[in-house]
């Protein structure tokens, strides 16, 4: 009896990778092994990054922060601090949103770190 083999499966999981690997360069995207190596390469990039991704945000929040109360006259760290004294429980990221879109609603929440 001959052998069977399941061209049209293998075909297909080859092909949905090769699908994957569009746009790639070279032959990232469309030699077999190369392209599939690239790809798995691609989803531990994507697990990583999505972990980075929060430390980036977090960082960018920081800086805006901090340029925002140095122009109020107070450093970063004195009103982060300011604002845990004072009891005002308000996360980064929409203190760096006041900071950007808001500025009068930022300078309220940096008087009341101050009096703190």
């Amino acid at each position: 009896m001959p052998r069977s083999v399941n061209h049209v499966a293998s075909k297909a999981r080859r092909k949905k990778i090769l699908k994957l690997t569009k746009g790639y360069f070279g032959a990232r995207k469309n030699v077999w092994t190369v392209a599939k190596n690239t790809w798995e390469k691609g989803l531990t990039y994507a697990f990583r990054d999505r972990r980075n991704k929060k430390r980036n945000f977090r960082a960018l929040w920081i800086q805006r922060i901090n340029a925002a109360a140095r122009l109020e006259g107070m450093s970063y760290s004195k009103l982060m601090g300011g604002l845990h004294k004072a009891g005002i429980e308000i996360n980064r990221k929409v203190l760096a949103d006041l900071a950007m879109n808001h500025p009068e609603a930022f300078k309220a929440v940096v008087a009341k770190a101050k009096a703190a």
